[in-house]
């Protein structure tokens, strides 16, 4: 009798398992279905750390250069949580991580998305992710010298995510983009110090070790190299696999030496967008943008140009442009800027989508 009632309670125990990652699921299927139902109606627009600071303020209650422009917030709010892996209480561009806690889970209350990415200090020198003076990748994944250290640094990452809940207490859904461009040298993750299968088994492990050990379901994940892949096969080269990646992206910034941007960029989102849709994934823009904006047009005649024909327009999930840092450089218009009417006209277009545009027409 014993035995029978201790097999009831440990099969209601493990139902009751299974029903809480089902819920937990449902949060990060929630918006990869959201996502896909937008598909093909309109491109969601993105800034980092856009609710945080922008030219000439920080943190003010209600405050976006998106809005200041366009009348409203982006749909896509971009966050980076460097440092954070170290217990620092500030990341990388001194967004206090207790403030930007605060700020995701109001983007979210107000519809929109998340996304996170994050560029982490190395537990083998004690560096930024920008120097490549050391090799780091082989000593933390599985096997490595450095693994326990890289768990913990993990640990505070899934710390973090733990704190972003919806006001029913469930866990919000959100896009988590790590290792990001690879396919470049200048981290310490990317070409030079890291080979594709070192690569694959850390992003692998990361992930695996976030959902399974941290049970952080609600993550949505995105693969995102760098631009200068030629070919579907070159872009795949540092892909970990279709049982973890939700969205395929890509990286590319214009520069002042660059010619016929959008030409180039077409071509390189016409491979991201054939292999996403091949794949059954959702395809992005994760990361653009010209500093400081030189080109009073760059809007209208480089991204909107580059973005405009139907094979991407129809396929692309979002496009996210990079910061407005007052002290250091910017990547959107703001006021008084040579570049703010194009901006607004840009955004203006019924096929790019601000936070209203997304929040009425979503599932």
């Amino acid at each position: 009798m014993r035995i029978e009632i201790k097999l009831l309670l440990l099969i209601t125990a493990m139902w009751a398992g299974c029903k809480a990652d089902k819920t937990e699921q449902t949060q990060a299927q929630r918006l990869i279905e959201t996502l896909k139902s937008v598909q093909a109606k309109g491109t969601l627009f993105g800034h980092q750390d856009d609710l945080a600071y922008g030219m000439k303020w920080s943190y003010i209650e209600g405050e976006s250069d998106v809005k200041r422009v366009a009348g409203d917030y982006p749909a896509l709010f971009g966050w980076e949580l460097g440092g954070l892996e170290r217990g620092d209480l500030k990341n990388l561009d001194d967004v206090p991580f207790d403030v930007m806690r605060q700020l995701a889970i109001k983007a979210d209350e107000m519809g929109g998305i998340n996304t996170f990415s994050w560029h982490p200090y190395s537990v083998v020198n004690g560096k930024n992710s920008w120097n490549t003076d050391t090799t780091t990748v082989k000593y933390i994944i599985p096997g490595g010298s450095r693994h326990e250290q890289f768990k913990a640094q993990l640990d505070q990452i899934a710390n973090f995510f733990l704190q972003l809940k919806t006001s029913d207490g469930k866990l919000m859904p959100v896009i988590f983009r790590p290792w990001h461009e690879m396919s470049g040298g200048w981290f310490w993750w990317g070409t030079k110090l890291t080979s594709p299968e070192e690569y694959k088994t850390l992003f692998r492990f990361t992930i695996d070790y976030l959902v399974h050990e941290k049970g952080l379901t609600n993550m949505v994940i995105c693969y995102s190299p760098n631009s200068g892949f030629q070919t579907e096969q070159e872009y795949l080269t540092w892909y970990p696999g279709n049982d973890i990646i939700d969205i395929m992206g890509v990286d590319d910034y214009q520069h002042p030496s660059t010619v016929d941007w959008p030409g180039q960029l077409q071509k390189t989102l016409d491979i991201v967008i054939k292999t996403a849709n091949k794949n059954q994934k959702l395809a992005a823009f994760s990361e653009t943008g010209y500093e400081n904006i030189p080109d009073s047009l760059w809007f209208t005649d480089q991204l909107g140009k580059a973005i405009e024909p139907d094979s991407i327009a129809q396929n692309l999930s979002y496009v996210m442009v990079w910061r407005n840092d007052s002290n250091v450089h910017h990547f959107f218009a703001y006021d008084g800027h040579p570049s703010e009417a194009n901006a607004k006209s840009f955004l203006n277009q019924p096929n790019i989508w601000l936070l209203n545009d997304f929040n009425k027409n979503k599932k």
